[in-house]
């Protein structure tokens, strides 16, 4: 069985598409496999790892990557996660199918280590929680 394949882009691909690639090939990599990219990458957020570790998930070896490396690259899905991605990148060709899914910005989240944690698991769980729903 082929798998499909699945670009998840946000701004900077330093949290959420970072999670929702690591999480759709985790759950469901028997039938998908999932990249990611920014439109403006920048660096992996320290808690969007420590987050994803608590699921069993190391994420500690990615790097932010810039969706130009994917130009040409066919998908069958493309996946924006955050409203900025879909207004500066409405069409990404090489996809079969375009899907936008916005989840809040966790990098913008203040507080203590605690309080920020708390505010990533949330998004975490949210695209996990998305990702079982939608890719069967």
């Amino acid at each position: 069985m082929n798998k499909k394949k699945v670009l998840f882009i946000c701004i900077h691909n330093s949290a959420r598409s970072q999670m929702a690639e690591a999480l759709l090939n985790h759950l469901k990599g028997d039938k998908y496999e999932a990249y990611s990219a920014g439109i403006k990458p920048s660096n992996l957020n320290p808690y969007a790892i420590k987050v994803m570790k608590e699921l069993g998930i190391d994420i500690s070896g990615y790097q932010s990557k810039s969706i130009n490396e994917f130009y040409g690259v066919e998908f069958d899905y493309i996946v924006t996660v955050c409203d900025q991605a879909k207004e500066e990148c409405p069409i990404f060709l090489g996809g079969k199918k375009h899907i936008h899914k916005s989840f809040d910005d966790p990098s913008q989240f203040k507080g203590n280590e605690e309080e920020i944690l708390s505010k990533f698991r949330i998004i975490r769980d949210q695209i996990k929680d998305w990702i079982e729903e939608v890719f069967k």
